[in-house]
């Protein structure tokens, strides 16, 4: 019922434009000039009823369609693609309505469509010189069509973009509206995404892997900081109990660089899970292996009195 609402309103002024056509010009009180007024009015009136009730058909589709497919859920890469693609047609489809039904309606009078045909006429000229001005328009236009069809992007992706983190908030046919993390949008052509390289974590899934660094002495226990990485993982829901790895990528001469590699459902949760990681990882070396923790050692050498050298290394205990 409530969709049937939409329609009211046109189909009342379909029915007063079929009226002022075809049954004012039986009463006698109408002269010929105010009986062709009448119908011209209705003619207007009658294409004006129609555009509306395909634009109401359009914007009703739309509501069905959007409850059939959620993208609040979490499998939500099938809906994604739909919204997408549907609303880049939907707004294809209200621009074409709007433009043929204003030139419909101004082909209506004789006196416009005289100028429209002179204006046709010599507009070889003036068609290049607007064509030129007009050809990032264009092309920003075809951008957005190329979006809905390879579909570079979705409603809800996560991207990195102009080193930003947000979400794909809005897909028009000229420009990209992004969701940053702290609540700021991001808007940027359509043709930035063919242009500029850019990252898409959701592109296929949004499954994700979460790094954390860790950065200790020489004297850490990797196994001790591995059984607690898993003890962490396995008490948090954040964690998908897919990947559970803790790595020495990287040995310097002043420590170590550990790395524990997570998965999780999606990025903004990989995001908190890692947060939670490296607190926790960071609060265990402090408890239960202080002497782990970053120092900075010196060499000293020197001459004791009998004139023989000797070699001091001491343990400064600078924390990086």
């Amino acid at each position: 019922m409530h969709h049937l609402k939409r329609f009211v309103l046109p189909f009342f002024l379909l029915l007063l434009a079929l009226f002022f056509q075809y049954f004012i010009g039986d009463y006698n009180f109408l002269d010929n000039v105010s009986a062709e007024y009448f119908k011209t009015t209705g003619s207007v009136l009658f294409i004006i009823s129609l555009a509306w009730m395909v634009l109401a058909g359009i914007r009703t589709l739309k509501r069905i369609l959007v409850l059939r497919f959620d993208i609040s859920k979490e499998d939500n890469l099938k809906s994604r693609k739909f919204q997408t693609q549907f609303n880049i047609l939907e707004r294809i489809i209200v621009f074409m309505v709007i433009i043929v039904s204003i030139g419909l309606i101004l082909m209506l009078f004789d006196d416009v469509k005289r100028i429209g045909i002179s204006l046709f006429a010599s507009a070889g000229i003036a068609g290049i010189i607007i064509g030129f001005a007009a050809q990032r328009i264009i092309a920003t236009v075809i951008a957005g069509l190329q979006i809905a069809i390879t579909q570079p992007i979705r409603i809800d992706d996560v991207v990195i973009i102009e080193n930003e983190w947000g979400r794909i908030e809005e897909i028009t046919l000229t420009y990209v509206v992004v969701k940053i993390w702290d609540l700021r949008r991001l808007i940027v052509p359509s043709t930035y995404f063919f242009e500029k390289p850019f990252q898409n974590w959701t592109r296929n899934s949004a499954d994700i892997l979460g790094t954390v660094f860790i950065y200790t002495d020489y004297h850490v226990s990797f196994d001790a900081l591995r059984a607690e990485l898993t003890r962490l993982l396995e008490a948090s829901p954040l964690w998908d109990k897919k990947v559970n790895v803790l790595q020495v990528t990287d040995a310097k001469q002043n420590g170590v660089e550990v790395r524990a590699l997570m998965s999780a459902k999606d990025s903004p949760t990989a995001w908190d899970l890692r947060v939670y990681v490296r607190e926790k990882l960071i609060d265990f070396l402090q408890k239960n292996y202080p002497e782990s923790l970053p120092r900075t050692r010196i060499s000293i050498e020197g001459k004791e009195k009998n004139g023989s050298a000797s070699n001091g290394i001491f343990d400064a205990s600078f924390k990086k």
